[in-house]
């Protein structure tokens, strides 16, 4: 009998959050048939915005809408977050410990908070509703999504990343995944006090980078490997020439001679796309010193490669794989898929001589993230890549809470790159790789140890 008042005490709650809803989309679409546009127009942004608040707040204290003081407050509030922000999002995307919002569907509303995926008590009135702020935010960044192209990804004003499934693909209701960015950059030692790396293994990539050592990282998705390439672009010199290659625009260089460009879907046609591989070939006629692909999904493997064998020293790219010789793996697949018909001997030895250093990250089942290995690839020989880590992180146990305990370790192989290292003016680096446990600062420690900080 408990459990069965339980359920119904619950779903009376449902019940009333969609008539909420529902009654915020009724008073939305009054507003929209009040608002004169070719006057609204005209008026100054605050202006206008004191209007419809005010317009609002009238159709709140209706008689027939029966809403008390606070309830009225959160609906005006959530009025002007449909026609300015997003809707019944709005208080994640105003979180900065939420990386991604995930809808399914109407009523099922997940965030990934600090690593960690859970679900939320928000829910829209129905399908119609979510469809209706996808199209405003897909709008606002340009593209549109409708039965015809009922798949869009996208970038928003503030930088977050937009992926939106309508039907008839989506089977289950429209989905809307947003991955949100730090308003401040995740640095190199933001990184290590948080365990995502040893100090160490944070000054040799910085080398790595001075050294201009061609950089390939890989990890799972939402592992962190654009925050990676992000820290590792800070290290590069203000006097060299970038160019970033990306299919939505996600890195943010602070050199002043940048060059971003972004892949253009097909329109409605089928016509008009530019991709990453057009955008690598047309990059090499831009005198770049450095060229930065976002991350490596196809046949422009081949460009890229092309381009760290013939003077673009220090470039550097992600790859979606589940370890260092899988991203390998991954790397001679799409040079197949460029239709480039190379011997499969032939296509290793070209990856080996490009790629210098492999750093592979993952995203442990507690939420953190872990450089979990630094590989140096030495070359091809008798069919087969030769690979020395540097540095490892060894996971010992698992809590019962989930939590990874572990250490980082220098494995004590002196890469070979060793000569293009000592260029770079790092005091005694030699000492980096001698064989030992890397040391942790005070507050890695005490993380390690399950200490609250």
């Amino acid at each position: 009998m408990v459990l069965q008042s339980e359920t119904r005490v619950a779903n009376s709650a449902v019940d009333a959050k969609k008539a909420f809803q529902r009654l915020k989309t009724q008073l939305h679409h009054q507003m929209v048939d009040a608002i004169d546009f070719s006057k609204a127009g005209e008026l100054p942004e605050e202006e206008l915005r004191g209007k419809l608040r005010g317009l609002a707040e009238h159709l709140c204290m209706q008689q027939e809408i029966k809403l008390d003081h606070e309830n009225r407050e959160i609906m005006v509030r959530e009025i002007l977050d449909e026609i300015y922000g997003f809707g019944p999002l709005e208080p994640l995307m105003s979180d900065p410990e939420i990386s991604d919002v995930l809808v399914n569907g109407a009523d099922r509303v997940f965030v990934e908070r600090n690593g960690v995926l859970e679900e939320t008590d928000i829910s829209f009135a129905d399908d119609a509703h979510l469809i209706q702020l996808i199209h405003r935010l897909v709008g606002r960044a340009g593209r549109r999504i409708d039965e015809v192209s009922p798949m869009v990804d996208a970038k928003l004003p503030d930088g977050s990343r937009l992926n939106a499934v309508i039907p008839p693909l989506a089977l289950k209701g429209p989905t809307l995944s947003i991955r949100r960015f730090r308003s401040q950059a995740l640095l190199f030692d933001d990184m290590v006090q948080m365990g995502s790396l040893a100090p160490d293994m944070a000054k040799f990539l910085e080398m790595a980078v001075h050294g201009r050592l061609n950089i390939l990282i890989s990890g799972g998705t939402g592992a962190g490997k654009t925050t990676l390439l992000n820290n590792l672009s800070r290290y590069i010199s203000g006097k060299e020439r970038i160019v970033t290659i990306e299919q939505t625009s996600e890195l943010q260089l602070q050199q002043p001679d940048v060059v971003s460009l972004e892949a253009r879907p097909s329109n409605i046609e089928g016509q008009g796309e530019i991709n990453q591989r057009d955008l690598l070939k047309n990059s090499l006629r831009m005198r770049p010193d450095r060229i930065i692909v976002g991350e490596s999904r196809g046949g422009e493997v081949l460009e890229m490669l092309q381009a760290m064998n013939t003077g673009h020293d220090g470039s550097m790219s992600t790859v979606h794989a589940n370890d260092t010789r899988d991203a390998l793996d991954r790397l001679e697949l799409m040079i197949a898929l460029s239709g480039a018909e190379l011997p499969n001997s032939i296509a290793r030895r070209y990856i080996a001589s490009a790629v210098h250093l492999l750093v592979h990250i993952t995203r442990l089942p507690n939420g953190e993230r872990k450089v979990m290995r630094i590989s140096e690839l030495i070359g091809f020989q008798n069919g087969e890549y030769m690979v020395e880590d540097l540095f490892v992180f060894r996971i010992t146990n698992v809590d019962p809470d989930g939590h990874v305990n572990g250490s980082f370790y220098a494995t004590g192989h002196k890469p070979v790159a060793m000569n293009w290292l000592t260029q770079t003016n790092f005091n005694d680096c030699e000492n980096l790789f001698h064989a030992r446990e890397l040391e942790l600062t005070d507050r890695q420690s005490d993380k390690q140890d399950g200490q609250e900080i």
